[in-house]
């Protein structure tokens, strides 16, 4: 990448932990486990959470095994922008978004007491709740759309399919 197009990455990257960390902090001295703040009535809530899993609870307790699926995941994304830099700022966005989301959580895992905060909850229905999740997991899943239309605009998708479906296949 050349260093404008880094200089957006680590920006990016950089205000994501940043406000990941500041906002798990004013959460976990405002709010006390049980606690619920109503932002929206009836669609979006304030918690306080302490996932010792990874997403939606999975993996409870394996605390290291977490920390090294994301080290990793930030080693594979790098070297993959190293060897495939995006074209465009969506795919610096995208990368930058992911990238940026795991760090925060990871932080998170390897500070002590080794939990991740969640407190953004959104009611889908009344009798139904998503997982409450925090603002390095909505960096996280904008960042894989973002990758998704990335690579379709890119035409990688389409590329995939042609030299999986060659002729004489």
């Amino acid at each position: 990448m050349r260093w404008q197009e880094l200089r957006l990455f680590a920006t990016i990257a950089v205000l994501v932990v940043g406000l990941d960390q500041v906002s798990k902090l004013l959460v976990r001295t405002g709010l006390s486990l049980g606690d619920q703040v109503q932002l929206i009535p009836g669609f979006l809530d304030l918690v306080l959470v302490k996932n010792y899993g990874a997403a939606f609870g999975i993996l409870q307790g394996q605390t290291a095994l977490i920390i090294s699926i994301s080290v990793l995941g930030l080693l594979i994304i790098s070297v993959f922008l190293h060897q495939f830099p995006p074209v465009n700022r969506l795919g610096i966005a995208a990368f930058s978004l992911i990238m940026g989301g795991t760090a925060g959580n990871l932080v998170d895992r390897i500070r002590p007491p080794h939990y991740v905060v969640d407190f953004i909850r959104v009611h889908l229905h009344p009798n139904f709740s998503w997982p409450a999740f925090n603002v390095a997991d909505a960096a996280m899943t904008i960042g894989i759309v973002a990758l998704i239309v990335y690579f379709y605009r890119e035409g990688l998708f389409r590329r995939a399919h042609e030299r999986t479906h060659e002729p004489g296949d």
